[in-house]
Formats: C-alpha cells, sequence, structure tokens
C-alpha cells in the first residue's frame, strides 16, 4: 500500500485555493505561507490523517495560523493557590494601576522634565514623595527589581569593603541568585558572622573593622529556622552600626507596608517598622506584598540614598514610565489602609473570608456540573509566595476534578487562557484563592470550555 503522505498537496497548490488565499486579507504573507507549509509538514509527521478536501486544509492552516499569531506572554488563570506566584508574574495590578499606565503610555509624559522649571529634570524624583509620606523615610529611590537596589546600595556603600551578614541569611532567591554572588557582583566582600541558626548583636560588633562598608540583614525568603535560634532584630544592629558610624542595610524583600496580623499572617515587619528601626537603606520589591509592578524600591535616610542617586549605574538599572506610572498609582491607594486591602489584587487574595472563596469556589463547580463535568468543591490550603510569611497557610476552597489529573492538567494548560492549576494526591485542584474575585466567572467559563474539550 502506497502513503498517502507522499501524495500531499503542495504548498502553492494549497495557497491558489480562494479561501486559503483569503487568508492573506487578516495576516502578512509570508506567515500564511509559513502556516500552510507547517501544516502539511503536521501531517506527514504525525499521526492524524490528511484533510481530504480544500475546506480541511483551510482548518488546519487558520490553526496553524492563530499557533504563530500567538504572544509569547499571555495571561492565565493562577489557580495553584500560591497568590504572589513568581513564575506566573507576582502580583497582579491594581485598576488604578492598569489606568495610570494606559494614561502615560498612549502620549508624552514629564518623565524627565520639571514642569515649573521648564528644564531637564529626573526621572528618580517620581514616586519619592508618596514614599517618604507613606513610609516615614527620608529620601527613596526606584530601581529595576530588589536585586538591582540592593547591589546598588552595596556599590555605593562597600564597594572594595567588607559587608557584614550572619551565616543564616546567606539564602539563595529565585533562579538561583544567592546572596554571597550579588555581593562579589557589587564589588563588595563578605564577612559571615554567627552561625546557622544563632547570631547576635555581638557577633557584629566584634567583626566590625576600619574596612567595614556595611552591616546586611537580610529577609530569609522562602524558609524559616525555628528551634533553637536566635537573630539580631533591626534596632540592635542599628545601635552596633550607629556606635562604628557604618550603614545598615535591610533587604526586606516582600514590600509589606500594612500590618496583616489581624487576618492571621504574622512575623514579618512592615516597611514603616524597618525604617523606625533604624535601617539607613532598606531595600524591598515593589511586586510582591506591595502588590505594584516589578520594582526594586530603596529608603532609607538622605545621606544614605544620595550617593546611589549618583552612581552611574543607576542609569543601567533604571525604571521606565510605565513602571513608575503604576507603582506611584498603587502607592496611592496606601493613604487608606482600608482602601489598599479593597483596592490591591494581592492583598484582597490574601484577605478575603474563607467563606466567600468557598462560594466563588461553589459558583464554578456549578458551572462544570451544568456541563456535565463531574467535581467537587474541597477545603483547601493556600500560601503567600514571593518568600513572604513562608510558614504560613491560609485557610482556602479548591475545585477538584475527577479523571485523570495529569491529562487534565496539559489540557488546562492549553486552552485558549491557560489555567495553572496544582496535582495534589493523585488529583486536580483548582484553588479560587488565587484567583482574584473579578475574575471568577471568566474563570469559571475557560475552566469548562477547556475541561469538556478534553472529556469529548
Amino acid at each position: 500500500m502506497s502513503d498517502v503522505r507522499r501524495a500531499l498537496p503542495s504548498v502553492s497548490s494549497l495557497l491558489s485555493d480562494d479561501a486559503i488565499a483569503a487568508l492573506e486579507q487578516r495576516a502578512p504573507r509570508t506567515l500564511v505561507v509559513r502556516a500552510t507549509r507547517g501544516a502539511i509538514e503536521a501531517v506527514r509527521c504525525g499521526d492524524d490523517p490528511a484533510p481530504s478536501d480544500a475546506a480541511g486544509w483551510l482548518a488546519r492552516i487558520v490553526d496553524e495560523l492563530a499557533l504563530i499569531e500567538r504572544a509569547s506572554l499571555r495571561p492565565v488563570f493562577n489557580a495553584t493557590g500560591v497568590v504572589l506566584h513568581t513564575n506566573l508574574g507576582r502580583a497582579p495590578l491594581a485598576e488604578e494601576a492598569i489606568a495610570a499606565m494606559g494614561r502615560v503610555a498612549s502620549g508624552f509624559s514629564n518623565l524627565e522634565y520639571d514642569l515649573a522649571a521648564g528644564a531637564r529634570g529626573s526621572r528618580h524624583s517620581h514616586c519619592v514623595a508618596l514614599l517618604r509620606e507613606l513610609t516615614g523615610a527620608e529620601d527613596a529611590l526606584v530601581m529595576n527589581n530588589c536585586a538591582a537596589a540592593l547591589v546598588l546600595a552595596l556599590r555605593a556603600h562597600a564597594r572594595d569593603r567588607e559587608v557584614i551578614v550572619s551565616r543564616g541569611e546567606l539564602v539563595e532567591i529565585g533562579g538561583s541568585f544567592r546572596i554571597p554572588d550579588i555581593l562579589g557582583t557589587s564589588g563588595a566582600r563578605l564577612v559571615e558572622v554567627g552561625t546557622t541558626n544563632r547570631t547576635y548583636a555581638r557577633d557584629y560588633l566584634a567583626a566590625l573593622s576600619d574596612n567595614t562598608g556595611a552591616l546586611l540583614k537580610v529577609h530569609r525568603s522562602n524558609f524559616a529556622i525555628e528551634g533553637f535560634t536566635t537573630e539580631a532584630s533591626l534596632a540592635e544592629l542599628a545601635s552596633v552600626a550607629q556606635r562604628r558610624g557604618v550603614p545598615l542595610m535591610h533587604d526586606f524583600g516582600s514590600g509589606l507596608m500594612v500590618d496583616l496580623s489581624p487576618f492571621g499572617l504574622r512575623g514579618e515587619l512592615t516597611a514603616p517598622d524597618a525604617i523606625s528601626a533604624g535601617a539607613d537603606l532598606v531595600v524591598m520589591s515593589g511586586d510582591k506584598l506591595l502588590g505594584g509592578p516589578q520594582s526594586g524600591i530603596i529608603l532609607g535616610t538622605a545621606a544614605a540614598v544620595e550617593p546611589l542617586r549618583r552612581d552611574p549605574m543607576a542609569r543601567a538599572l533604571r525604571v521606565d514610565k510605565l513602571t513608575l506610572s503604576a507603582l506611584e498609582a498603587t502607592l496611592a491607594l496606601y493613604r487608606d489602609t482600608e482602601s489598599a486591602l479593597r483596592r490591591v489584587p494581592a492583598l484582597r487574595m490574601l484577605t478575603e473570608p474563607v467563606e466567600s472563596v468557598r462560594a466563588r469556589a461553589t459558583e464554578v463547580a456549578e458551572l462544570l456540573m451544568a456541563a456535565g463535568v463531574p467535581c467537587s468543591v474541597e477545603d483547601s490550603t493556600a500560601t503567600v509566595g514571593g518568600g513572604a510569611f513562608p510558614t504560613s497557610q491560609i485557610p482556602s476552597a479548591a475545585l477538584v476534578l475527577a479523571g485523570s489529573p495529569d491529562a487534565l492538567d496539559a489540557r488546562l494548560r492549553a486552552a485558549e487562557t491557560p489555567v495553572v492549576a496544582r496535582v495534589a494526591d493523585g488529583r486536580l485542584w483548582c484553588d479560587l484563592r488565587s484567583v482574584p474575585e473579578a475574575h471568577t466567572r471568566a474563570f469559571g467559563r475557560a475552566l469548562t470550555r477547556a475541561v469538556t474539550r478534553a472529556l469529548q
């Protein structure tokens, strides 16, 4: 028997069909040719039979063209239960931040223009007043992420000098970036003190020398040390630093601005706490608990921040107008704590009552069951993510889908708007804690479409 794949049509013969040629009205010819070639190759190399007519080939080419045109960076539904999921873009932005970016992006702005003076200005002036107001810091600076902010701080104050860090804080953050490596990149030399589980203020004091550039306290991301432990508080280290006239830096990480202990999330300092405790420089992320765009925020005394602003590296690590506009709009929401808890999506998801989460899960379950998809609503446990509150578990509710979890998981990730869930205990869980309340219905529709197609 001859292989029918040897008789596949040529690209030119398919493009001579009027319906297929008409695709050039919606896409460049080069893409249509590429999609046609891809459709033929898929049949040649795959197990699916070749279409029997031009209409069948048109459908294949349209699907191939959609894959080619699909954006690489796409929205997804986060149903993992990890609210600040680093791989899924961390904090979603508030409506106010999205609107602010649109206003600035649609035309020109005063990014580096002083409107009062009618002369060149500095992009580093934006967001400073709000950060001072909200945290009590004397000055502030915004870089493109927290690691960049820390590198800049170390360069300005400790290049070719020693930085004292507790052994229990020599952490590795996401993407295999390690604190010792960051110090090396900045040109500073690491001096380790204490032990993994116990470090005292006197250890830092004993390590001080004429070549000390700074003391550095680092937030432990994604883990906690418990049991027989001791660590020097920020206030204790401030006293040590002041005694010898060296700056105290705090890699604060999470960017928490409001106390979340009323909602069961305890153990994290807020940015105002870190400033009031006496840190000369505090660096934190903008896209974690702060709930803004990716950025590295530097807070501190005027004397400590100003050298960073003058460092040539600040130009390489600076942020653009969209980041600054989104960050400013996010920060403005914190002028009223209740407003921030309602309007900042990350905070709203973390503090939503579990009864509300369960009601939303039930709403989606009813959609699925109406479409003939077996599922159940079960208690779940969500986490904060982003390295914040690493041991905290947040009561939640999830949809548990019947069927092969791996097959369902693959199908959900292949949906038009992908759904990223979690597989645990041999079942697929879609946790509603990490799905913003405003997205519940869209999530339900996307989930129903994806699962019903998988069951067909």
